[in-house]
C-alpha cells in the first residue's frame, strides 16, 4: 500500500462526533483550515434518518447499525489486575458509536449541566467531612475549572442543541418550577420543557407527595420548531420513541449531523474525510510537539496529515487509546500510583427499578422521547448529608420513558421469576408493557487507584496495534451509594400505589458484568486538573506534555457524575475552543505554566 503525505493544514480534528464538530466549527470561525478525520462512514439524517427504514428496531438496537464495528477494534475487559482481560466482542454493556456524528447521532438527548459541587468534589468533601472521609484508594480530584467559568459555555451549547427545559433561577431570580438544586443560569432554556408522558406524571406527583423535588429533565429533543444559533432548523418531537440508537427522522433530536455539520460542510476552510482510521499522533524529535497524525484511508493507504494543531476528539476510550499509542503523557502505573494516561477511569452507576401499577392504569410505554422525563435531585451530588452515610457521590432518580419497542418489550418479560417462554411469560410481558413504570437511579462512580486503562499486552486490533485494556469493577462506596438511593425510591413507589416492585439495587461485593446493557457513559482516563502529576490535561484540555495537542471528551472527567456526560463534554469543548481562539493562537504554547 502507498504512503501518502498530504498538504499541511492549520488543524486536524480526530473524531466526527459532538466534540469534534464543535471544535471544527470554532476553529474554522477563527480562520483556520481544518481537516476532520472520522474512522467510520459519512452519515446524515437525510440518509440514516430516512423514514421508515430509520425506525427498524432489529437493525437499530439489535444489529447496531450505527455503532462501532467491534470486529476491527475493541477493548479488553477484566475486573482486576489478577485476571486476564478478554476482548469485548459483542455490544452489550456499552454502545460506542462510529461514523460521522459518533455517539452524538445515536444518543438519547438527556442534556444536563454539571453540578458546581461535582467540579470541586475533593475540595467540597474535605471541607464538609474532612480528608479522612475519602476512602483509601479513591482518587478524588477537582476539575480545575468552576461552574461560573463554564456557565457561558453551557448556555452556548444549549442554544446550539435546542435544549428543552424549565429553569428554576435565572440571574439569581426564581423564574419557574425547574430543579431547585440547579445553579443559577444566565438565561432560560431555548425551548420550554417537553410534556410529561403519563408514567412520568405519576412519578412527579408521587415524588412531590413524599417531599422530594421533581422537575422536567432538560432534553436536547425539541419541544417546538427551533432555529439554532448557527441558523439550522429543528422540528418538534413527536414522542415516537426512536431516539437512543437511531438517527431522528423528525430532525428533533440534537446531533452533530443536524445542529452543526450542515453549516460546517459549507465552509471552504473545512474538509471531512470519512473512513480514516487514525493510528497515532506523530511527535517531533523532542516529543514536545505534534507534527500531525497518521491514518489509514479507505483504500488501505497510510496517510500522514501534517498540522500545526492536533485536536483529539473521539469517544472517551478512543482518546485515551490514541494518547497511549502516540506516547503523549506518562502511562499510569497502578502499583506505583504514578503516571496519568489511563488513570481515573470511571463508568456510570445505573440501576433500574420497575413498579407495576393497578391494572386500570395504562402507562403507554410505546410513547417516549430520549431526553424527556421527570427527575429529582434530592440525593444527587452534595445535595444531601453524606456524613452519617459514609459514602462519596450520589444519584438523581428519574422516569426517562424513551419509548419501549416491540422486541425490547418481549425481552423484558416480567418480574424476577417469570418464565422465559409460554403462557405465563406472555401474560407477564403484556402486564409489564401496559401497566409498569421504570425508574432509574443514575448514579455517580468514583475513581480508584486500581481501576484504570492501559494497553493490552496480548490482544491486537485489525491494524496490528494493542487493544485498550479496561480494568474495572464496582467498589463498596458506589454499591452502598446505590443501595441508599434505591431505598429512597421505595417511598415513591408506595405513594404511586404500586402492587409489585422489583428494585434494581446493587448487591454487596457485586462485580461488573459486561453481558447486559448499562450505559455508554464511560469517562476519565486522560483527565483535566491543576497538577500534572495527577492529570494528563490542564484546565483548558491541553496536554501538559505536548502543547499543540488538545484532548476533548468525557476522558477529561476526574470522576463520575450522576448526570449524562454530553452536556459537560459540549461545554468543555466550547471552553477549550474559546481559549485556543483568544490566547493560544496568538502565542502557541502551554496555556498553564508549570
Amino acid at each position: 500500500m502507498a504512503n501518502i503525505t498530504m498538504k499541511s493544514v492549520d488543524a486536524v480534528v480526530v473524531g466526527g462526533g459532538w466534540a469534534g464538530s464543535i471544535m471544527a466549527k470554532e476553529l474554522t470561525e477563527a480562520g483556520l483550515n481544518v481537516v476532520m478525520l472520522e474512522r467510520g462512514a459519512d452519515r446524515s439524517t437525510a440518509s440514516d434518518g430516512a423514514y421508515p427504514g430509520s425506525i427498524d428496531e432489529l437493525q437499530g438496537n439489535f444489529r447496531h447499525k450505527i455503532f462501532q464495528d467491534l470486529s476491527r477494534s475493541s477493548v479488553t475487559i477484566r475486573n482486576n489486575s489478577s485476571q486476564t482481560a478478554l476482548p469485548y466482542r459483542q455490544m452489550a454493556a456499552f454502545l460506542p458509536g462510529e461514523g460521522v456524528g459518533g455517539a452524538g447521532l445515536h444518543w438519547s438527548g438527556v442534556h444536563f449541566r454539571m453540578p458546581p459541587d461535582d467540579l470541586i468534589l475533593r475540595s467540597k468533601v474535605k471541607e464538609k467531612y474532612g480528608e479522612k472521609f475519602i476512602p483509601e484508594g479513591m482518587n478524588l480530584q477537582d476539575y480545575g475549572v468552576t461552574y461560573d467559568e463554564l456557565e457561558p459555555f453551557f448556555d452556548k451549547a444549549e442554544k446550539v442543541f435546542g435544549t428543552s427545559g424549565e429553569a428554576y433561577t435565572v440571574n439569581g431570580q426564581v423564574v419557574g418550577k425547574g430543579n431547585v438544586f440547579a445553579p443559577s443560569r444566565s438565561d432560560h432554556f431555548p425551548l420550554p420543557a417537553l410534556k410529561d408522558v403519563y408514567g412520568a406524571s405519576l412519578f412527579r406527583r408521587a415524588a412531590a407527595e413524599v417531599g422530594f423535588h421533581p422537575y422536567a429533565m432538560p432534553a436536547a429533543n425539541a419541544s417546538a420548531q427551533y432555529t439554532n444559533s448557527y441558523g439550522v432548523q429543528m422540528g418538534p418531537c413527536n414522542f415516537c420513541g426512536y431516539c437512543s440508537g437511531y438517527a431522528c427522522y423528525m430532525y428533533s433530536k440534537a446531533s452533530p449531523n443536524v445542529n452543526i455539520l450542515p453549516v460546517l460542510r459549507t465552509d471552504p476552510k473545512f474538509q471531512l474525510r470519512d473512513r480514516a482510521h487514525v493510528l497515532r499522533v506523530e511527535l517531533d524529535s523532542t516529543k514536545k510537539q505534534a507534527t500531525g497524525v497518521t491514518y489509514l484511508d479507505s483504500n488501505g493507504d497510510t496517510v500522514f496529515q501534517p498540522a500545526d494543531l492536533v485536536v483529539v476528539a473521539a469517544f472517551q476510550f478512543h482518546n485515551v487509546h490514541l494518547m497511549l499509542l502516540s506516547g503523549i503523557g506518562k502511562p499510569y502505573d497502578p502499583v506505583a500510583n504514578e503516571g496519568v494516561v489511563g488513570r481515573n477511569f470511571v463508568y456510570q452507576n445505573v440501576t433500574t427499578t420497575t413498579a407495576w401499577l393497578d391494572k386500570s392504569v395504562y402507562t403507554k410505554q410505546f410513547i417516549g422521547t430520549g431526553g424527556g422525563g421527570v427527575a429529582f435531585d434530592d440525593f444527587n451530588s452534595e445535595n444531601f448529608d453524606h456524613g452519617p452515610l459514609g459514602f462519596v457521590g450520589g444519584s438523581p432518580v428519574w422516569v426517562n420513558q424513551a419509548g419501549i419497542k416491540a422486541i425490547a418489550a418481549a425481552k423484558s418479560g416480567g418480574p424476577p421469576g417469570t418464565p422465559r417462554w409460554g403462557s405465563a411469560w406472555k401474560k407477564a410481558m403484556v402486564d409489564t408493557y401496559r401497566h409498569s413504570v421504570r425508574m432509574d437511579a443514575h448514579g455517580s462512580n468514583m475513581a480508584y487507584r486500581d481501576v484504570y486503562l492501559d494497553l493490552d499486552p496480548t490482544w491486537k486490533d485489525a491494524y496490528g496495534l494493542p487493544l485498550l485494556r479496561m480494568t474495572f469493577d464496582w467498589k463498596d462506596n458506589d454499591i452502598r451509594m446505590n443501595r441508599y438511593v434505591v431505598g429512597q425510591i421505595a417511598k415513591v413507589t408506595r405513594a404511586m400505589g404500586a402492587r409489585d416492585v422489583h428494585f434494581g439495587q446493587r448487591q454487596p461485593d457485586e462485580h461488573f458484568d459486561t453481558r447486559y446493557y448499562q450505559t455508554t457513559h464511560l469517562a476519565g482516563g486522560a483527565v483535566m486538573g491543576a497538577d500534572p502529576k495527577t492529570s494528563a490535561l490542564n484546565r483548558y484540555l491541553q496536554s501538559w506534555d505536548v502543547s499543540n495537542v488538545f484532548v476533548i471528551g468525557a476522558n477529561a472527567f476526574p470522576q463520575g457524575t450522576g448526570y449524562n456526560p454530553t452536556g459537560m463534554v459540549a461545554a468543555l469543548a466550547y471552553w477549550s475552543a474559546y481559549h485556543i481562539r483568544t490566547t493560544y493562537l496568538k502565542n502557541p504554547g502551554p496555556l498553564v505554566q508549570i
